[in-house]
């Protein structure tokens, strides 16, 4: 029997979960801090003179050269994080970044550049898997959005930061100019290095190395500190049963039997961060500043444009804090498309146009582009991943999905300086249809995952083997188990009600929504937040 002592930490329940929450949203804004360093300074005169006026091709690699070390660790984090744990994983992450920004800093050429910029990718392919797994291990199911969603405002809030401190260190008349923003990816990344050794691991992760009293721990902190608490014991057990059936399964945990049993779950998520890149944002976060010079805003006040349009883009990530756990994710990702469809068509009509009313045009169009994407295809494709991944092959999935965000990122950034010269306003249009493309994907093949605990996704997806195991052993002890059941339920409401309800397996075929709502209607659950 695992037992818990009273906490020790000064914070324990929502509070613990907002400060690990804000902590981890550094390795975030590291990432967003790095995709939008470089598209101010890649416009300013001493960097150019320095590099010798680089070509659009050079200036695209030094750029999406970051993405290639990315998508090498996303895939190898997977495996890495399984081994050494979220937390050490994020820390080899951050310490990597720090040493990727230290060359860059110190750069004496442009390979020096691409190395810098290849091992600052290692570390955020890294710190891109592990910190949405971190995430939503720690969240419980009815805030697990809204915490995921402001761990993206903290990564626009560092593309934001990145933007101004281009811009105001642009009146700098000497290569500081533009080694100080990049050497301030070393002080952020050393931060989250330290800090991340004095973080609490992942409980699932603890109880799946079979580490279950530092498992019972962390979720009793996480659920206030009483080691008596029900709904702490709840939850333990209930982690502990799926990590136990999971293994009795007898099923690898390779990346062959992920993609044999759990196909269409890896393609959702992998399609979710393509589309994220493909939806065209990366043209905007990257190359900003040369955007708004195509519109006809010059030198330094491309940057100012490109620093108002990311405040902006900060204030919209804040909506999905309060919807997306009441909305649910499928409502955001629709709208969000849609208007970002409208807004990348208008950007080239206005760009194909030319009048003298468009530089302000463009610059409204971009800004509703950026808003839209903050709101909707930002934070969700970081969301839904590790939602829907079964704990035995969450960070083989997510990274994955993750790796294909970094492969899509890099075709972009590569793709995007040569594209405005050669086809100039039609690349928005083209990015416009990727959007309409991804309305028609997640209308009919997207499940809503809102509210849904992790250990209960399988229900979602028509996977719920434990329930129809239970149902086999009803008639010949439905007593002992509903017993069973009732032990883990709170008091508050009578556990006859509380029951999970036995759906028969040919009425479980109705759809994603009838088996999401048979099964947990009267659902006994309690999340973090009510304790």
């Amino acid at each position: 029997m695992v037992n818990a002592s009273p906490s020790r930490h000064r914070l324990v329940g929502q509070p613990l979960l907002y400060a690990v929450s804000v902590f981890a949203s550094l390795g975030v804004f590291l990432f967003g801090y790095d995709q939008g360093v470089m598209s101010g300074i890649i416009t300013g005169p001493y960097f150019r003179k320095y590099f010798n006026e680089p070509e659009a091709f050079e200036i695209a690699t030094m750029v999406a050269v970051l993405e290639v070390g990315a998508f090498i660790t996303s895939v190898a984090a997977g495996r890495v994080g399984d081994i050494i744990g979220r937390k050490g994983t994020l820390f080899i992450g951050a310490l990597v970044f720090t040493v990727g920004g230290a060359v860059q800093t110190l750069t004496s050429g442009f390979w020096t550049m691409i190395v810098g910029r290849v091992i600052s990718g290692f570390g955020v392919g890294l710190l891109s898997t592990i910190v949405p797994i971190y995430q939503s291990e720690i969240s419980p199911p009815d805030h697990r959005g809204a915490l995921a969603c402001v761990e993206f405002t903290g990564n626009i809030i560092g593309y934001s930061s990145s933007v101004w401190v281009d811009y105001f260190c642009s009146y700098i008349d000497s290569d500081l100019s533009w080694r100080i923003p990049l050497f301030l990816q070393c002080i952020i990344g050393a931060i989250l290095a330290g800090g991340s050794l004095v973080m609490p691991e992942s409980p699932r992760w603890l109880l799946d190395t079979d580490r279950d009293a530092e498992g019972l721990q962390i979720i009793v902190d996480l659920h206030g500190g009483d080691p008596e608490d029900m709904s702490a014991m709840a939850e333990f057990k209930e982690i502990k049963d799926k990590v136990i059936e999971d293994r009795n399964s007898g099923e690898a945990r390779s990346y062959a039997a992920m993609w044999r049993k759990y196909k269409r779950r890896v393609l959702l998520a992998m399609s979710s961060q393509a589309f994220a890149q493909l939806n065209g944002i990366n043209v905007i976060s990257y190359y900003a500043p040369r955007v708004f010079e195509e519109a006809g805003w010059i030198g330094r006040d491309a940057i100012l444009m490109t620093g108002i349009n990311s405040i902006i883009y900060v204030l919209s990530t804040l909506p999905p804090w309060y919807l997306v756990d009441r909305w649910g994710r499928r409502a955001i990702l629709l709208s969000g498309a849609a208007v970002m469809a409208i807004a990348l068509g208008a950007t080239g009509w206005w760009m194909f146009i030319d009048v003298p009313r468009t530089p302000n045009a463009v610059v409204i169009c971009v800004i509703i582009y950026n808003a839209a994407f903050g709101y909707s295809w930002g934070p969700i494709p970081w969301l839904y991943p590790p939602e829907i991944m079964p704990l035995a092959i969450r960070a083989k999935g997510v990274s994955l999905s993750t790796s294909t965000n970094w492969a899509f990122n890099f075709l972009v950034g590569e793709a995007t300086p040569p594209l405005q010269e050669y086809i100039e306003w039609r690349l928005y249009p083209m990015h416009g249809f990727f959007c309409i493309c991804s309305f028609v994907l997640v209308y009919f093949l997207y499940p809503e995952t809102k509210g849904v605990p992790l250990e209960e996704m399988d229900a979602v997806f028509g996977e719920d083997e434990r329930l129809e195991r239970e149902e086999n052993e009803e008639d010949d002890d439905e007593t002992e188990i509903d017993s069973e059941r009732t032990s883990l339920l709170s008091g508050s409401v009578p556990a006859s009600n509380m029951a999970i309800n036995h759906v028969p397996r040919r009425r479980a075929r109705r759809g994603f929504f009838g088996k999401l709502f048979r099964r947990h209607t009267n659902r006994s659950y309690e999340p973090v937040a009510a304790s």
